[in-house]
């Protein structure tokens, strides 16, 4: 007997349904690459704009994940050393980087830390710490992460220290792989002890290069409490709370439906050797401007000592089933981008053209603190958020003298700016946080995004008024 099937009922067609299929999103970004790159010929030199429309191509294809992420990273690399647009160890620099080999050694130590056990009761006391309920959850683990940034200079240390541990706790928690609580949860933890910390001053990368280049440029020195009070209660406390509440709504996710349960047999000799070198590593990441040892060089000898056979931290397949390439690729191609930038001078040369169209009034007024906040947010687009304090710091004398403003002003301004994140490409720290945490590439760019406009639409301006009131303008 003939029986007639029925056709699938076909989903309803969304308006520019076209623009979200991924061969017509690859094939925008390489028209938009093409077109920047050959616009801008005419205004900047040759290796400047191939390098603008290269830029383009790589954040363009991360950002949408077209493509899985080592593809354009590894066209990155061809084409650089291909037209020979830098030298060797600046388009590599990401592979010798700090951050590269503390993405691998954070890796190595998050699979020691499940292997032991030690994960799981570490996850017993967060939990504790973090209260019952989703929304609590991710309010604990933000400021577990933000209290941390006091005490730890290192961002990537912070994020190979949390992540692993937060991820033991999702699964405590009953939050699968791939779930929203989950990945609310990584993204607390990265966030949280990341975003909030530009406003301590020895806690980010960024904050220390203006503290130095202010010093050795205008003899200027930068003080801990006046730097904590410009910037902490707007950009550190109330981003932290902004990025709780973000958060909650991308990934919205039940309240725990597992009890945790702590482990209650003694500790292991395995894991007394995991605590011990942990407290070791904590130790020399916090004390990282004694030494002048960066933390990726201490997280690698950690490696190595889990993966030393003998030890009993990892499984003896670790180093197979564990690190995957194509993340640190991505990680090191991020980092070279960036230095490939600063090379050819792209960010620089972008400040002295919008230095021609930009008009600054000479009464120092407010429209010159946002216009010297939008280009500052603009130099750290096109290179990162490094990249601010290397571009504008040298130039904060004359900007200063155009605006009206006072040199101390136009140098804080640059925090706005550096602790604004439009995409992840500009920070290193979080590309790691994201491949420790497994984290979906295209809703991390949303969630950074939504950061970026309610940062530079109201938390911004509120940062200003707050100077006005503690009278540092």
């Amino acid at each position: 007997m003939n029986q007639s099937v029925s056709p699938p009922v076909a989903a309803p067609a969304r308006p520019l349904g076209w623009l979200f299929r991924k061969p017509w999103q690859i094939t925008l970004i390489i028209c938009l690459a093409v077109g920047a790159g050959y616009a801008l010929s005419a205004a900047l030199s040759v290796n400047m704009a191939i390098v603008a429309g290269l830029s383009i191509f790589c954040i363009g294809l991360w950002a949408t994940s077209a493509l899985p992420e080592y593809w354009p990273a590894l066209v990155f690399f061809l084409v650089v050393s291909a037209l020979q647009l830098a030298p060797a160890e600046v388009t590599f620099s990401g592979f010798y980087a700090s951050g590269f080999w503390l993405l691998f050694s954070g890796v190595i130590l998050g699979a020691a830390i499940r292997h032991t056990g030690l994960g799981s009761r570490a996850g017993t006391m967060l939990y504790r710490m973090t209260g019952r309920s989703y929304a609590g959850t991710l309010a604990g683990i933000t400021a577990f992460g933000l209290a941390l940034a006091f005490i730890m200079p290192s961002s990537m240390g912070r994020i190979a220290l949390l992540v692993p541990l937060v991820i033991v706790l999702a699964d405590s928690m009953g939050y699968a792989a791939g779930s929203n609580g989950r990945t609310g949860m990584v993204a607390a933890a990265a966030f949280g002890t990341w975003l909030p910390a530009f406003t301590i001053l020895p806690s980010n990368l960024p904050n220390m290069m203006l503290s130095g280049m202010a010093e050795s440029l205008y003899g200027v020195r930068l003080a801990y409490w006046e730097y904590l009070l410009m910037h902490f209660p707007v950009l550190g406390a109330g981003k932290a709370i902004l990025l709780v509440w973000l958060i909650q709504r991308l990934f919205p996710d039940r309240a725990p439906d597992a009890v945790v349960t702590g482990n209650t047999t003694p500790l292991s000799r395995a894991e007394w050797r995991l605590i011990l070198l942990t407290g070791v590593c904590l130790c020399l990441w916090i004390t990282d401007s004694l030494h002048q040892i960066a933390p990726g060089w201490v997280g690698l000898a950690a490696a190595l000592v889990c993966l030393w056979p003998y030890a009993g931290l990892t499984a003896k397949d670790c180093i197979h089933e564990s690190v995957k390439f194509a993340p640190l690729i991505f990680i090191a191609a991020m980092i070279g981008l960036g230095a490939v930038i600063s090379h050819v001078g792209l960010g620089a040369a972008a400040v002295e053209m919008l230095s021609r169209y930009v008009t600054f009034s000479p009464d120092g007024g407010f429209s010159n603190l946002l216009a010297l906040t939008g280009i500052s947010t603009l130099v750290a687009m096109l290179t990162n958020l490094p990249g601010v304090p290397a571009v504008m710091t040298p130039l904060a004398a004359d900007m200063a003298g155009m605006t009206g403003l006072s040199l101390g002003t136009v140098l804080m301004i640059q925090v706005l700016a550096f602790s604004n994140v439009f995409l992840p490409y500009q920070a290193p720290p979080l590309v790691a946080a994201m491949q420790l945490g497994k984290l979906p590439l295209g809703r991390i760019s949303l969630l950074c995004l939504l950061l970026f406009t309610v940062t530079l639409l109201i938390l911004t301006p509120l940062s200003l008024l707050w100077w006005q009131v503690i009278g540092s303008i």
